[in-house]
């Protein structure tokens, strides 16, 4: 398989349903369970946890550089665009440490955007002014929430070492821009997404951590998707009402 290079910077029935919408997240995100992983170089087989934590946050630079950059050239006011210029150049040695990670366990990880991303782009092209700024911080403040979980969740589970230390930098990563984005003070907090905990049971992080007391225990990879995809439920309808209000 072909190293892969870090991206550039540039500028710019209801059960049925229910089930085709879960299909359709999985599928957008690259990272379906059942979808084949490349043996890491130690011989061990990635679980779908670890490519969830590589592809979102392969995903994450992959549109939140170019939107880093443009926020830099169009924001509004200067505290915006300082912050998109810090982002930008974060996410660009973000994306790096991903790639490395992703080439040294032979793992395939995106290489563009994803539509919806793509139309977030394009939904900052077209504004101005601070709706630009508001649509900015939205976006962004809300995407490293739905991250941020993840991050935490794979990071108590993985068994690979190259994954966890991607873990503790993206961590740094993604708290750092969330704070710089919270300095605006244009992040809305009564209608950001409330907080995506798996619910209480055998496969609950409770009986996780009471369970976590050999070296081979973990959370399981089902607790890291129900963060991740309650995470990404919760944080559309957030937005779509959020932005509805700009």
């Amino acid at each position: 398989m072909a190293a892969l290079r870090t991206a550039r910077s540039r500028p710019g029935h209801r059960p049925h349903r229910a089930a085709l919408l879960l299909v359709a997240i999985l599928a957008t995100l690259g990272v379906l369970p059942g979808a084949a992983v490349a043996a890491p170089a130690s011989g061990q087989q990635l679980n779908a946890a670890d490519m969830t934590l590589l592809n979102g946050v392969r995903l994450a630079g992959l549109w939140e550089m170019p939107a880093g950059q443009m926020a830099a050239e169009k924001g509004q006011s200067a505290k915006v665009r300082e912050i998109g210029a810090g982002i930008a150049t974060e996410h660009q040695e973000l994306d790096q440490l991903v790639v490395d990670a992703a080439n040294k366990l032979r793992a395939s990880i995106p290489s563009e955007p994803t539509d919806e991303q793509k139309g977030w782009l394009k939904e900052m092209q077209n504004a101005s002014g601070a709706r630009f700024d508001q649509i900015f911080v939205t976006r962004l403040r809300v995407a490293h929430g739905k991250i941020f979980p993840v991050i935490g969740a794979v990071r108590a589970s993985t068994r690979d070492a190259t994954v966890r230390k991607l873990c503790d930098d993206a961590n740094r990563f993604v708290l750092h821009h969330m704070q710089m984005l919270e300095s605006t003070n244009l992040v809305r907090w009564p209608e950001l997404p409330p907080a995506a905990l798996p619910a209480p049971g055998a496969d609950g992080l409770l009986a996780a951590a009471s369970a976590n007391t050999g070296p081979n225990a973990g959370v399981s990879s089902t607790v890291v998707w129900l963060v991740f995809l309650a995470a990404l439920g919760t944080g559309g309808v957030a937005t779509y009402r959020l932005l509805r209000r700009t």
